[in-house]
């Protein structure tokens, strides 16, 4: 993609919610699609933790794809909830920093709607945001469960994901490859 065409692009606001699998690799997906156009590209995780994935070793043999996984892991499992919404809160500045500098073309905040869930950001703070910083030519992408309202509102495209049956019910584990 060239400059030019950049300039005169409107990014959009895309959301991925829903309680069916897939909200992350579809993300992930995009993330891929955008890099083979040469695009540059920012993944923030706020949920995932340090452990590595397959699409962190991929977009790691792109130069143009920045990846930060920055939670503090499965926030479900938590002991110390106040470190959780203090390391939320450092993720979303930096976050912020990033969608503010306009140095990408996507950035993705995978997972970022859980931490609204939890209470540690506001879907109000998040859609304030991105009105008043998000650069015009960004795409932006937030993934997570049972997104607020004001961020379906603030979406280009919002898609909800419906979980009609998973492994994980049936006593199947988290499988290399398809969840990691």
């Amino acid at each position: 993609m060239n400059a030019e065409s950049a300039d005169r692009r409107r990014g959009l606001v895309l959301l991925n919610t829903g309680d069916g699998k897939g909200k992350s690799s579809s993300a992930i997906g995009m993330v891929f699609r955008a890099a083979g156009w040469n695009m540059r590209v920012c993944v923030i995780q706020f949920i995932k933790g340090k452990w590595k994935t397959g699409e962190e070793r991929a977009a790691a043999k792109f130069d143009n794809v920045e990846w930060h996984a920055l939670g503090d892991g499965f926030t479900w499992d938590t002991q110390n909830p106040e470190q959780d919404r203090a390391t939320t809160r450092q993720i979303w500045e930096f976050a912020q920093e990033k969608i503010a500098s306009d140095a990408y073309d996507l950035v993705l905040l995978d997972e970022i709607i859980y931490c609204v869930g939890y209470g540690w950001l506001t879907g109000e703070e998040i859609a304030e945001f991105v009105r008043q910083s998000k650069p015009e030519r960004l795409h932006l992408l937030l993934t997570g469960r049972n997104a607020p309202q004001s961020l379906i509102d603030l979406a280009d495209t919002a898609t909800e994901m419906g979980l009609l049956k998973h492994a994980y019910e049936q006593g199947i584990k988290a499988a290399k490859g398809i969840e990691f």
